[in-house]
């Protein structure tokens, strides 16, 4: 099935998204961080925010977070202003460079969490924090900082909000330390149901967690959508080239990327009806997706029907 961005590929209605974006942008003075994003998050995902460095995923995150205003569009929480109690009493939110109060010991720390949110979970941060041996009465500021990445999880953990945005959670931490909190994230995720919205350079990481995606470039939004239709709606493509150029019998679909090694050619393919026999046809992996994408500016964006924003009335609109 074709899940092109201008498409009504599903006609099921969907439930209320957990964040839902119209038009958004973003920008500073040296430019646009964020451009025209449109896109809508259902609940009970694990979304993957993928990108370079300076695509705009901190700056989505942000703008989610009500850490940052919009320059042009708007962005709902659960169908409210980022900034709303409503909004905020769900959300936690877990910046890469997870800002703690470093005269606060670890216990004193918990307590502001206990004080901050009234449907604190005291047993799960604690648990959390003498996972990994950490001292409750150690000042954060003398804590390693795989130990402070561990407060600031029991923190998020700990208000067990509905959504939890994860900035580079997990990116100075050793690998056994990351396997253990993956392992709590979706413990949390199957008992209570919890969307996730996380960004990562760790591209297996996203493979073994996400079951949702998207993927910015140059602030704009590339590919959206869960993870299975993003696969299924591509082929990789295995055969011997006739000539220079593309090879005309992919001429119908859309070529995300093409490699050819002597007459050897490999190309990533969004399929718009039955592929050339002469053709080896293979599932892609989720970091060949991801990739390609990256590496094609030029090729149309990919939303599948249940990340497009809706209007009245309407199955889908364009992202």
């Amino acid at each position: 099935m074709n899940f092109e961005q201008n498409g009504t590929a599903a006609s099921e209605p969907y439930g209320e998204p957990v964040i839902e974006a119209h038009g958004l942008g973003k920008r500073y003075r040296r430019g646009w961080a964020l451009r025209d994003c449109s896109f809508r998050l259902p609940a009970g995902r694990v979304c993957g925010l993928v990108g370079p460095n300076g695509a705009g995923k901190t700056t989505l995150l942000a703008l989610a977070a009500d850490l940052l205003e919009p320059t042009t569009g708007s962005l709902t929480v659960f169908g409210a202003a980022p900034g709303s109690p409503e909004a905020g009493r769900r959300t936690a939110f877990l910046a890469q460079e997870k800002p703690l109060f470093k005269r606060f010991t670890v216990a004193e720390t918990l307590r502001l969490g206990r004080e901050l949110n009234p449907a604190w979970d005291q047993k799960a941060a604690e648990d959390i924090v003498r996972a990994g041996n950490v001292p409750m009465e150690a000042k954060v500021g003398t804590l390693s900082g795989g130990q402070r990445t561990r407060v600031a999880f029991a923190l998020a953990f700990g208000k067990r909000p509905d959504l939890l945005i994860l900035d580079e959670p997990m990116s100075d931490l050793d690998p056994l330390v990351r396997h253990e909190l993956v392992g709590t994230l979706l413990g949390t995720i199957a008992e209570y149901g919890t969307t996730v919205l996380m960004s990562s350079h760790m591209l297996t990481e996203m493979e073994n967690v996400c079951d949702y995606l998207m993927v910015v470039a140059d602030g704009e939004l590339r590919m959206a959508g869960e993870v299975d239709e993003l696969l299924a709606a591509h082929v990789l493509l295995t055969g011997v080239q006739s000539g220079d150029g593309p090879a005309p019998s992919l001429a119908a679909h859309t070529v995300v990327e093409s490699r050819t090694s002597g007459r050897q050619t490999i190309a990533l393919v969004r399929p718009n009806g039955p592929v050339d026999a002469s053709w080896q046809s293979d599932t892609p992996n989720l970091e060949e997706l991801m990739l390609s994408y990256l590496r094609a500016p030029a090729v149309p964006p990919l939303i599948t029907a249940d990340s497009q924003v809706r209007e009245a009335g309407t199955t889908a609109v364009a992202a």
